[in-house]
């Protein structure tokens, strides 16, 4: 059953960038270079997406 930890892991982290993105994180953190700022949203919609996915996965049958 890897394949679907895999792919909840994956959505959510698709999910969580998704809707992640739509905060102007380039207003609250008042950096000069916008790659920070996209470095910011990648690394909290990893973190966000594995702890849904984490939560997904314990209230379901699979584990």
């Amino acid at each position: 059953m890897e394949w679907i930890d895999t792919i909840t892991y994956i959505g959510c982290f698709g999910f969580c960038f998704y809707a992640l993105s739509a905060i102007k994180f380039d207003t609250i953190c008042y950096v000069k270079d916008v790659n920070k700022v996209r470095l910011l949203l990648l690394l909290l919609s990893m973190g966000l997406g594995y702890l849904v996915a984490q939560f997904l996965l314990m209230i379901t049958i699979y584990h």
